[in-house]
């Protein structure tokens, strides 16, 4: 896999795990300092394991069934641990950092499909 896949799929994946973080009480209120409303928990939860699926798709669609599962698991093991580390130290980032990996991602894309 390129620089450009993988950046791709840790990108999507960190995505997905800064949302499923934000679809719990405890860490949206340390990064946002407030209580998730009621109505965000379900659309941040089904947009955090989108961002996984599709950071597993990509994985897949680069490098096959022989190699994909096992990129995408980094890639995920990543993410988790990026917004762990930014949970633990800067947690108002978390949102910012979040929203920029997906421009990141999509302008990604074009460079992964052609590697």
């Amino acid at each position: 896999m390129s620089a450009a896949g993988l950046l791709l799929c840790a990108a999507l994946a960190f995505a997905g795990m800064a949302a499923l973080a934000l679809s719990l009480d405890r860490h949206h209120r340390v990064a946002l300092r407030g209580p998730v409303p009621r109505g965000r928990v379900r659309p941040l939860r089904a947009v955090g394991w989108a961002g996984i699926v599709l950071s597993f798709a990509a994985a897949i669609a680069l490098d096959g069934w022989n190699f994909g599962p096992v990129q995408a698991t980094g890639a995920i093991t990543a993410a988790a641990l990026g917004v762990a580390l930014c949970l633990t130290y800067r947690p108002g980032w978390l949102r910012p950092a979040a929203l920029a990996a997906l421009p990141l991602a999509a302008a990604c894309l074009p460079f992964a499909l052609a590697a």
